[in-house]
């Protein structure tokens, strides 16, 4: 069996349901980790035998609290503070045997696509969050691009508005999404774009106790597109063909997921860049070796999909995708059940 341990005194259970925890990072902090890792006898993450990779996607405060302004709530109206409970237990459980953690960091800017101030109506006023904008509503003028905003985003208002109708008629041809005007979110230097509390305490004290860097990806700052997937956006070019600037794909975070042992993936929302990323790194891992899938472990529990009550529910999504990448060759798990007992396990 797996070596396991128990919980660090620091951590509180409460922490995981109050938006406003911040860590303690003080020299305290680290001489209890480093105290923690002598008594237990915990060798660095370099040396693993076993590369156990955990990929963290989005868990931010926006997120992951009901006073966050696009909490993932679920159906049960507690499922990001339930999930990332689940999460940073797992990593407590696990210390000695998690090589490294890598955590996405959703990023954006006032001026993007899916947020109000890029579209006015006939009125001349901006969509109200949470409205759907298709290619047909700007084709017959109820919706249009701003032109107040052209020029910072780098186009006249005339190629800006055909970039965005570009945009539209691509989501809705890959049948995935129409475009959603969300709230605004994760916005670079605000609080909400910051991790949460509990699991940026539990990241930063398995960085300390195993040596790992644990480093951070940061994706969806493209005015463009929107940016669910950690690996590619939703769309890469102008309308006339030339590249988006920085929507690539991400080839070097999926080189280092492929070489790992075993890849869990945790974070939110599971019905939008969790599930996202995941098809994205499917098609990756399938166009090399459909071997490799097996090695890929959703944990359900440590995720939510998103539910807007009255508006939009994509639970339903989420399970249907979820079963899709069982049957492609994925594990979807729970965090409560010893990794030693998860379907294709190789722990050497």
């Amino acid at each position: 069996m797996m070596k396991t341990f128990d919980f660090p005194k620091f951590y509180l259970v409460n922490n995981n349901y109050n938006a406003d925890f911040a860590p303690a990072m003080n020299e305290g902090f680290q001489k209890y980790a480093q105290e923690f890792k002598r008594l237990n006898r915990i060798a660095d993450s370099s040396g693993d035998k076993v590369k156990i990779r955990i990929l963290s996607i989005d868990n931010q405060r926006d997120f992951n609290f009901p006073s966050g302004s696009l909490y993932v709530s679920g159906r049960s109206g507690q499922g990001a503070m339930d999930a990332q409970r689940n999460f940073v237990e797992f990593i407590y459980r696990y210390l000695g045997s998690i090589t490294d953690i890598i955590s996405t960091l959703d990023t954006h800017f006032l001026y993007q696509i899916f947020f109000p101030p890029c579209h006015i109506d006939e009125q001349g006023e901006f969509p109200a969050p949470h409205t759907i904008i298709s290619s047909d509503d700007y084709k017959s003028g109820k919706y249009r691009a701003n032109p107040d905003i052209a020029e910072e985003l780098k186009l006249n208002p005339k190629a800006l508005q055909k970039q965005f109708i570009y945009y539209m008629e691509q989501l809705e041809n890959t049948g995935k999404y129409q475009l959603m005007i969300w709230p605004y979110h994760c916005l670079l230097g605000s609080i909400g774009h910051a991790l949460s509390g509990v699991i940026e305490e539990a990241i930063r004290f398995h960085s300390l106790v195993r040596g790992s860097l644990n480093r951070f990806e940061i994706k969806g700052s493209s005015p463009y597109t929107e940016h669910y997937s950690i690996f590619s956006p939703e769309v890469k070019t102008f309308f006339e063909g030339t590249p988006l600037p920085g929507c690539g794909t991400n080839t070097s975070l999926i080189k280092t997921l492929i070489s790992s042992d075993v890849v869990i993936i945790v974070g939110e929302a599971s019905s939008h860049c969790v599930k996202e990323s995941i098809q994205d790194f499917l098609a990756n891992i399938k166009s090399q070796d459909e071997e490799l899938l097996k090695k890929v472990y959703i944990m359900k529990d440590c995720m939510a999909p998103v539910v807007i009550p009255g508006i939009a529910d994509f639970t339903d999504e989420a399970e249907k995708a979820f079963s899709q990448f069982e049957s492609e060759g994925m594990h979807v798990v729970d965090s409560t059940t010893p990794i030693e007992d998860w379907p294709d396990i190789k722990l050497g």
